[in-house]
């Protein structure tokens, strides 16, 4: 018997907090699905939640990442086009000037009100999910 599991990622939210109104990091993304992104990627074997979301920040945006917390799991089955994927959401925070690297096409710095609307994955509910909580302290309901 074969059996397929979902594939567990991870996004990272990162404010830059050397920066007024602490700005979130996005990527424009390389390869498809294209369009901007938090972030994150794949979690390799062997490799802890939260080693892969620093690999990834550094890999992604070439910043050293301060773990806050987990933020929410995303799971929705239809989340990634491309497979089954299980999202861990850490917040972050960070100083420095980013650089786009590994598959991130470019980045942009941005205020939570004015993040572009061609987000990929589910990232526009994450972002929107984020927003409450950053202003209402009030976190997603299972």
């Amino acid at each position: 018997m074969t059996y397929r599991n979902p594939a567990p990622t991870v996004d990272i939210i990162i404010e830059l907090v050397d920066r007024p109104h602490r700005p979130i990091i996005l990527i424009e993304r390389l390869n498809p699905p294209l369009g901007w992104a938090i972030p994150g990627g794949f979690v390799d074997y062997g490799e802890s939640v939260e080693a892969a979301a620093r690999r990834e920040a550094k890999e992604e945006i070439g910043l050293t990442i301060h773990l806050l917390e987990q933020f929410y799991v995303y799971s929705d089955p239809g989340r990634d086009e491309r497979k089954h994927t299980i999202s861990i959401v850490f917040l972050a925070t960070a100083v420095g000037e980013p650089t786009a690297g590994d598959d991130a096409k470019n980045y942009q710095v941005f205020n939570l009100w004015e993040v572009p609307d061609n987000l990929c994955f589910d990232h526009d509910k994450i972002l929107q999910d984020y927003w409450h909580y950053r202003h209402y302290g009030k976190r997603p309901q299972i």
